[in-house]
């Protein structure tokens, strides 16, 4: 083995430990920083790979954008950033079952079209920006674009989701004040 292979190796662990932390916290934004962890590790992957264009793609749409997303998400519809009994559940077994049928499941149709999927490349294009940038826009353009509409529907779900349960307005009502000078601001609730 090879540096380098240590290297990757090393690096795939620990993305793998952040990605166990990430499913396994209970609470929300302690598992968005573990996801920040697993995808910086799975750059650092790609760039000691030599992809860098990939890498730095991981770094500013997944780290970048997503993670600031979910953040988003997570304080735009007040769920609690603390240790929660909410978010945990009596059904982990079954969970964790229906969780490793569908890991198996995605495994199987990720890496069975690609046994016999092959690339040529020769040695002065290998790695060069215009076979990736004709490879993820003649190939791959369709699924980003729908992970996007996905991401944002999920948003938009869970913003009218939480408005929906609370169904009060967070609106102060104006009363008058024990003086009779004017309204007292605050001084009752719906």
């Amino acid at each position: 083995m090879t540096g380098l292979d240590v290297a990757v190796l090393g690096f795939g662990l620990l993305m793998l430990a952040a990605a166990v932390a990430v499913v396994t916290t209970k609470q929300l934004v302690h598992a968005a920083l573990w996801l920040v962890v697993s995808f910086a590790a799975l750059a650092a992957c790609y760039l000691l790979l030599t992809a860098e264009i990939v890498a730095w793609v991981q770094v500013l749409i997944y780290v970048g954008a997503i993670v600031v997303l979910l953040l988003f998400g997570i304080m735009l519809t007040r769920s609690p950033t603390g240790p929660s009994s909410d978010v945990d559940t009596r059904n982990r077994w079954p969970a964790r079952t229906v969780a490793l049928a569908v890991g198996a499941l995605l495994a199987s149709t990720a890496i069975g079209p690609f046994w016999s999927t092959y690339l040529p490349l020769s040695a002065s294009s290998a790695g060069s920006a215009k076979v990736l940038g004709t490879a993820l826009f003649r190939f791959w353009v369709l699924p980003f674009e729908l992970l996007s509409l996905l991401l944002l529907a999920a948003l938009v779900a869970a913003v009218v989701l939480t408005r929906a349960k609370t169904g009060r307005s967070d609106r102060p009502v104006l009363a008058r004040s024990s003086s009779g000078r004017g309204p007292a601001i605050g001084a009752g609730r719906r």
